[in-house]
């Protein structure tokens, strides 16, 4: 498969109960989310179906839902399991998540990991 079709979802920004410190663990922070699904567009440019097509708003509702509910401790378990959501779609075959926590650093702009999955991957 090509890597050369993607679908980007941009500055997802949430909140989430995410960190190791005390305060982390009971006060909502601000997270956010870039993520691009490495997909095969052409089935859906010559149907016009979304069926055929990664569906970016069912996919985006799903990690909402993971993250405003979450309370990991580490920006990588997000990461990894928001990309385990974006795999589930079957016209996913590769996922880069960016995860940025603005309030990581009290000198630094945001903290954040980039990871990438793919369904060939063990």
């Amino acid at each position: 498969m090509s890597k050369s079709d993607r679908i980007k979802i941009t500055d997802l920004h949430l909140r989430a109960i995410i960190g190791i410190n005390p305060d982390e663990r009971k006060n909502l922070q601000d997270v956010l989310i870039n993520i691009v699904l490495y997909v095969d567009s052409r089935p859906a440019a010559k149907s016009d179906d979304i069926s055929d097509s990664a569906n970016y708003r069912t996919i985006t509702k799903e990690i909402i839902k993971l993250v405003e509910s979450s309370k990991f401790y580490l920006i990588e378990k997000l990461a990894s399991e928001i990309a385990a959501i974006c795999l589930k779609s079957q016209q996913v075959e590769t996922v880069s998540v960016n995860v940025q926590k603005p309030t990581a650093l009290r000198f630094a702009k945001s903290v954040g990991i980039t990871i990438e999955r793919s369904k060939t991957q063990s």
